[in-house]
């Protein structure tokens, strides 16, 4: 995805490392402000870095706003897969895939309101790579899924793809409506109380049972991954 915004600089590494500097910057901005509003300029000055030197990494302010959106999808198709691995159990595979995702959306909660706000912004072949990567990172949840109506947990009759994006509204929710669920809760516990409502129509009698009793012997909230950024103190409506 990257390899659709052209860069003068041709090091892989440095690109990388350039463009996370400014993109956060440019995320904040867009949060407080607004896309449309904020400058290049602006962008500059918050990140401690110089016009031309962003020049060097993007062509315009949507290349920008463009990779902003894409690396919070990449996080997703990043820390899901790691939190699934080793688990061999259904439903521990699909709270753990749960507990992944919300963990991205709390550590770049402004990117997640962002994409709500500002997707329409984007040209109309980049809003198609956004919902392709988008489908992508739903397969991860909907695999989780069918393994346990594969496992005989869930109703055979169920909607995979209806259940999954309830999954990933209800995700989402803890950005959009972070002021008030963060007065309530932590994110752990917004997922475990989340997937007991919405499992709950979906089990069979003998996940009912199971659920019941992972619910009964659930060790300590899993921890926020090391490697995504300390939530962003931004409180969007």
């Amino acid at each position: 995805m990257i390899s659709h915004v052209k860069s003068k600089v041709e090091v892989p590494e440095l690109i990388e490392r350039r463009r996370a500097q400014f993109i956060d910057a440019a995320i904040t901005l867009f949060g407080k402000q607004g896309y449309h509003v904020t400058t290049i300029r602006e962008i500059a000055e918050a990140a401690g870095v110089s016009i031309g030197l962003i020049y060097q990494y993007v062509q315009d302010k949507e290349d920008i706003l463009y990779l902003a959106l894409i690396s919070v999808l990449d996080a997703y198709e990043r820390e899901i897969p790691a939190a699934l691995d080793g688990l061999s159990d259904p439903l521990e595979r699909l709270s753990a895939a749960v507990h992944a995702y919300c963990h991205v959306i709390a550590a770049n909660v402004n990117g997640t309101v962002l994409a709500y706000r500002e997707t329409k912004s984007l040209r109309k072949e980049r809003r198609a790579l956004i919902q392709e990567k988008e489908l992508k990172t739903n397969a991860l949840v909907a695999a989780c899924i069918v393994e346990c109506v594969d496992a005989g947990l869930f109703d055979a009759d169920i909607d995979v793809e209806l259940l999954t994006y309830q999954i990933v509204m209800f995700s989402h929710a803890w950005a959009l409506k972070a002021w008030r669920f963060r007065t309530m809760m932590n994110v752990d516990e917004y997922v475990d109380r989340g997937l007991k409502l919405m499992l709950h129509a979906v089990l069979s009698t003998r996940g009912k049972r199971t659920f019941a009793r992972r619910a009964a012997n659930a060790p300590s909230p899993v921890a926020r991954p090391k490697n995504l950024p300390e939530p962003s103190l931004l409180k969007p409506c």
